[in-house]
């Protein structure tokens, strides 16, 4: 069986460089095989990214019409991934549609566009994860699922159709050309390093677009390392997402277990 070749760009921040080989090294015990790439491009640097929006538009076309990648896998969140949206969505040719795109966190406003355009997507782990306290297993998980679908990489309440976003990213893409249509689907939301109240607005704006509330329903993920309010917002993580589910009439599902952490499940979108 020829191994799968997957490329590894990174649409935001910078790689740090020893991610590289430390991946490399659990996708050897990978069986079927797979072989990992890693664009130059990750490990660029302009101010906050990794190289400017022309080099990284550059590096994830490369990978994605290339024919020979089975999958590009981002490397890492951040920030910058909307910036150069766009500009790769419109530059899909039949190659990139048939790949499979694989990542989070910042990189769902990438995600959603390339989903919206037929492509198949999933959220989760990325190579970056490595760095996280029990990251290896993160990145095994993400590893067995584009290799072979391994089915316990899956979220295990997964029904589809469904997708994953972090909170504010989603938040943020409503209403351009990067939100997927999402009706009928199973919503799985998570969030990081924000205050309650930040969370709060952004559960308004989600539950208050038109077309989210055409949703089967909503999940929650995990919010963590919640940055403390003055005062105490009153509310917890999930009483603020049961609030808004009720005042917008989308069904509260329960928990997903999707966050910022190693045990980050895969969630593909769509059917």
């Amino acid at each position: 069986m020829r191994a799968k070749l997957i490329g590894i760009v990174a649409p935001a921040s910078r790689l740090d460089p020893s991610i590289e080989a430390r991946v490399c090294t659990l996708a050897e015990r990978i069986d079927p095989p797979v072989t990992l790439l890693f664009h130059p491009q990750c490990f660029l640097s302009s101010g906050h990214f990794a190289g400017d929006d022309e080099a990284r538009t550059r590096a994830f076309l490369d990978v994605a019409q290339d024919p020979n990648f089975d999958a590009l896998w981002v490397g890492r969140g951040g920030y910058g991934s909307a910036r150069i949206a766009q500009a790769v969505i419109s530059r899909l040719d039949a190659a990139a549609r048939r790949k499979v795109y694989l990542g989070y966190s910042d990189a769902g406003a990438i995600l959603g566009g390339l989903c919206r355009a037929g492509c198949r997507v999933a959220h989760g782990p990325m190579p970056a994860d490595i760095l996280r306290e029990g990251g290896e297993t993160a990145v095994m998980r993400a590893l067995q699922w584009l290799s072979n679908g391994d089915a316990s990489a899956l979220e295990p309440s997964l029904e589809r159709p469904a997708a994953a976003f972090n909170m504010i990213v989603l938040s943020q893409i409503l209403g351009t050309a990067l939100e997927p249509d999402l009706s009928d689907h199973v919503l799985m939301l998570e969030e990081v390093s924000e205050h309650l109240y930040a969370i709060d607005r952004t559960m308004f704006h989600i539950t208050s677009t038109p077309s989210i509330r055409r949703v089967k329903g909503i999940r929650l993920g995990r919010v963590s390392d919640v940055l403390p309010n003055d005062p105490d917002f009153g509310q917890d993580e999930v009483e603020i997402v049961r609030h808004w589910c009720e005042v917008s009439a989308i069904p509260y599902l329960g928990r997903a277990d999707i966050g910022h952490d190693a045990a980050n499940k895969v969630v593909p979108f769509g059917l």
